[in-house]
């Protein structure tokens, strides 16, 4: 690598780039809706909440309070109401981490995550390769696959996969977030090129026959056994070698680590799992 400075411009930008899709640096400035728990909670309001909070309703009126918890933000453990990703500071330090990592030693393929919602990882790995386009030695030639329904999770086939017994999400509308969004994400951040591909549809329809030749990270976040496994199965062999699987769900779903566990020892795989934080893991591929 080139003792140039512009490594230190590089992280700068990375840093901020990841600052902004968390949106940690204007957590004072976010407005969240008020629930009853919360009015109820509070030790000075001798009334019952629920009354004015049905006549605010019913006027159209929201009631909210502005702050986000910094410490929930960090670790992903909240839905942010504008930021691009919801995975937290740590997580997004794991991608970075990775994708840099596979830059630096030289290690050949493209970048995908398999369930992006608005797409801020996706975003942070776009940035990465923008920024060291110059110090990769396959600067120019990495494309990011964006690889989601657009349409939040499948209702679970129990019949096929019954390990997703008690998962269905798929009525769950902040989980439906449709292309057109997340390519304007991207271009909000002047990232969106035609190195930034969009694989739309359920990942049974989509992986198998995607254009991916080779992949240096692979992220999944697709909650479900079935999601999962179809990721696996159809990528985790394009993985190159000192690559990286990055499994966003693994430590919080317990469906999602049934199929890690099942893909990897069905495929002999016995590099270590990584923890990240509470609910991420990685490894890296040796083939």
């Amino acid at each position: 690598m080139s003792d140039s400075p512009q490594p230190a411009a590089i992280g700068h930008y990375v840093d901020l780039l990841m600052a902004n899709l968390t949106r940690s640096i204007f957590l004072g400035e976010e407005s969240h809706d008020v629930n009853i728990a919360e009015w109820e909670g509070l030790a000075d309001l001798e009334m019952d909440a629920e009354p004015l909070l049905d006549v605010l309703r019913r006027s159209g009126v929201r009631l909210t309070r502005l702050g986000g918890d910094s410490e929930r933000r960090q670790m992903g453990q909240d839905f942010p109401p504008a930021a691009e990703t919801m995975v937290g500071q740590k997580r997004l330090a794991e991608v970075r981490n990775c994708v840099e990592t596979v830059i630096k030693d030289g290690i050949e393929g493209d970048l995908i995550e398999t369930g992006v919602w608005r797409g801020g990882v996706t975003i942070l790995m776009k940035g990465i390769v923008e920024a060291w386009a110059d110090l990769d030695p396959y600067g120019g030639s990495r494309t990011v696959w964006v690889a989601d329904s657009f349409d939040g999770l499948p209702a679970p086939n129990i019949e096929s996969y019954p390990a997703d017994a008690g998962l269905d999400l798929s009525e769950m509308a902040l989980l439906k977030v449709d292309v057109a969004t997340v390519k304007s994400n991207f271009a909000r951040y002047n990232l969106l090129d035609d190195r930034v591909r969009f694989l739309e549809g359920w990942f049974s329809d989509t992986l198998p026959d995607a254009p991916i030749d080779k992949l240096a990270v692979l992220r999944l976040d697709g909650d479900l056994y079935e999601s999962t496994m179809d990721a696996l199965v159809a990528l985790e062999p394009k993985v190159s070698d000192g690559g990286f699987v990055i499994v966003d769900d693994y430590g919080s779903w317990e469906a999602c680590r049934k199929a890690v566990d099942e893909y990897r020892e069905a495929n002999n795989i016995t590099a270590p799992i990584e923890q990240v934080d509470w609910t991420g893991v990685h490894w890296r591929t040796q083939r």
